[in-house]
């Protein structure tokens, strides 16, 4: 009994295997470093109309503060003349789209359609007494 104990096989991974495993957690990571930033400066944007909003009473100083802020945060996907700034009822909700292009490798690359607004979730844009 006892020797059929010592001979099972060994299990493991092959070295053949851990280059392929060792290969696809590259890749990940260097796709991961190139989408973080972008993901970053989507948060700040966010952040950025938020605050705008809040400083501007008309469309105008919306963009402006927007702009302002965009040049400390380093934010160059998008500027203030592209947010879509419209009337909600009693006050201004901003909103905007943008998409990022990320090449990978040769013709290879990734395309990221971000979007934010600062409406609540289900509000409907009027975009009668915008901008």
């Amino acid at each position: 009994m006892q020797t059929k104990l010592f001979k099972r096989r060994q299990q493991g991974v092959s070295l053949v295997g851990l280059i392929f495993v060792l290969a696809i957690l590259a890749v990940l990571a260097v796709l991961g470093m190139k989408v973080v930033p972008t993901v970053s400066e989507y948060m700040a944007v966010n952040k950025a109309i938020g605050k705008a909003r809040t400083e501007g009473s008309t469309p105008a100083e919306i963009r402006s503060s927007f702009d302002k802020q965009a040049d400390v945060a380093y934010i160059t996907s998008i500027a203030g003349k592209d947010l879509e700034i419209y009337n909600a009822g009693n006050s201004l909700e901003v909103s905007f789209a943008y998409d990022k292009k990320i090449g990978l490798f040769g013709p290879a690359s990734l395309l990221i359609e971000y979007q934010g607004s600062t409406a609540k979730q289900g509000a409907k844009p009027n975009k009668d007494g915008g901008a």
